[in-house]
């Protein structure tokens, strides 16, 4: 269970950690063991994207897989044991209000005062906008070849997008899959000459241009207990209208991502892309630009993506925050 409620007025926190997925979790437990008085502000989806993925087998150490939502609810029984609070709620805004100390204010009005910030919002798939789509994720439907590929081993899937993601995601598929469609709005991919090498020549790999996906289809299926499964798609062409089903056995959306950071703006550094800009202080890496506040995970990364890698960053954010706090 997730605490909810009012933290009293004088508590003043040496971290709060916004954001309860890999990265804020592992943070979370870092900064416990460094005897710091934590708060972890866990959102309205306490466990972040790992609770829609149904198997997860690439976290070391779970040798037949683990449930994604099982994998974070013990992250946060973990970090609850060794004295985390947990909070549920968004925030709306954050302002340094002197002395050293930022006062973090949720949607609810609750107000929160702490030393340092670690933002673990985390990024979400940007997807089509489909019926159905949404509740076909896990089911046929994914947004990360590399986490989910394995599953469609020797099978037909679609990979929608044509930049870099789109295009090494397609590469990756192609070595697992039996074949892989590549569907791009565009003639011409946007990724960079050498990604596009790795799929231009592949004959498993076929190109559909100036094309987009306007219908997902599935079909009842009890294999492995799914009610549900992706059957096909319809894909139409942008410049002619002609319409033509293919029979996939998944869709890999690849057309990019979404940070939580919109709350955040005014208040550090954003890429363009609205990743948080982090690094520019060498002594402490995770560090934005404003002293104080760090990040970690998916929201200040747009390249790896993965969940390992996303609790190392909240292990690298803790330690940075014990130092940074320690230095001062």
């Amino acid at each position: 269970m997730i605490e909810s409620g009012m933290t009293g007025e004088t508590d003043i926190y040496d971290t709060v950690i916004i954001g309860s997925g890999p990265a804020g979790l592992t943070a979370a437990i870092y900064t416990v063991r460094a005897q710091l008085k934590t708060l972890v502000i866990a959102g309205n989806q306490p466990g972040g994207q790992l609770t829609i993925t149904t198997v997860v087998e690439n976290f070391p150490g779970f040798v037949d897989g683990i449930g994604g939502v099982k994998l974070m609810m013990d992250m946060m029984a973990q970090a609850k044991k060794l004295g985390a609070e947990m909070l549920q709620g968004l925030v709306k805004t954050i302002n340094k209000s002197g002395q050293g100390v930022f006062e973090i204010e949720l949607e609810d009005g609750n107000k929160i005062k702490t030393r340092t910030i670690i933002v673990a919002t985390g990024a979400g798939a940007r997807w089509l906008g489909l019926p159905k789509e949404k509740e076909l994720i896990g089911k046929g439907i994914s947004g990360c070849a590399t986490c989910d590929g394995i599953f469609f081993k020797d099978k037909v899937v679609a990979m929608i997008g044509g930049g870099n993601t789109a295009c090494e995601e397609a590469s990756f598929m192609a070595k697992i899959a039996k074949k892989v469609y590549i569907i791009h709005r565009r003639d011409q991919f946007r990724a960079s000459p050498a990604v596009q090498k790795k799929i231009i020549d592949n004959p498993k790999v076929e190109k559909i241009w100036n094309s987009e996906v306007v219908d997902i289809n599935y079909q009842l299926s009890i294999t492995n207990y799914e009610l549900e499964k992706v059957q096909n798609i319809r894909v139409k062409n942008n410049k002619t209208g002609e319409e033509r089903v293919l029979e996939v056995d998944g869709v890999f959306v690849a057309i990019g991502r979404i940070p939580a950071t919109d709350f955040l703006r005014g208040v550090v550094e954003l890429e363009e892309s609205g990743h948080i800009a982090v690094g520019k202080n060498q002594e402490y890496a995770r560090m934005t630009n404003i002293e104080g506040i760090f990040a970690a995970g998916d929201c200040s990364d747009d390249i790896y993506r993965q969940a390992i890698v996303a609790a190392g960053d909240g292990a690298r954010a803790a330690i940075d925050v014990e130092r940074w706090l320690n230095s001062r």
